[in-house]
């Protein structure tokens, strides 16, 4: 009887790490693959590239991806104007590069962190700052006046 008891825990276990695999198995599989790195390192051209699906071509939070965000992404022309007149370019350099959270109406847990990808530059790791530097620096530019 105990050995029963003993085969069908050790079945059931079994069973169970199984299922656990597979769950696992196929998240990993759900999993959005980050976006390719682009060969510009022009604010421009990594605005369109990276922020603009959600963002929006002119910034104002209306990009093409946004009626599947439970947060509607923030008017980047508006970030001066929000912050006293003032754009806080190392804040923004922050924010995009991970190391600080975008303020708490963002979604912070929906906007990607660019900063590893932009910095998956084999023959010169100096870059990803470039790209997002250059990224920040594109945003202060395009400021409502």
């Amino acid at each position: 009887m105990i050995t029963r008891y003993r085969a069908g825990l050790a079945l059931g276990a079994m069973l169970w790490a199984g299922s656990v695999c597979a769950a696992q198995g196929s998240h990993s599989k759900d999993k959005p693959k980050p976006a390719p790195l682009i060969d510009s390192i022009q604010g421009p051209a990594l605005y369109k590239a990276y922020c603009a699906s959600c963002h929006g071509a002119g910034a104002k939070g209306d990009g093409v991806m946004t009626s599947s965000l439970k947060v509607k992404p923030s008017d980047l022309t508006r970030i001066a104007a929000r912050n006293g007149g003032t754009f806080p370019l190392m804040r923004i350099e922050s924010i995009i590069s991970g190391e600080t959270l975008p303020p708490a109406g963002h979604g912070s847990s929906q906007m990607p962190v660019w900063g590893p990808i932009f910095s998956h530059v084999e023959r010169d790791q100096d870059l990803g700052r470039v790209r997002i530097d250059n990224l920040a620096r594109y945003l202060r530019d395009i400021q409502m006046k």
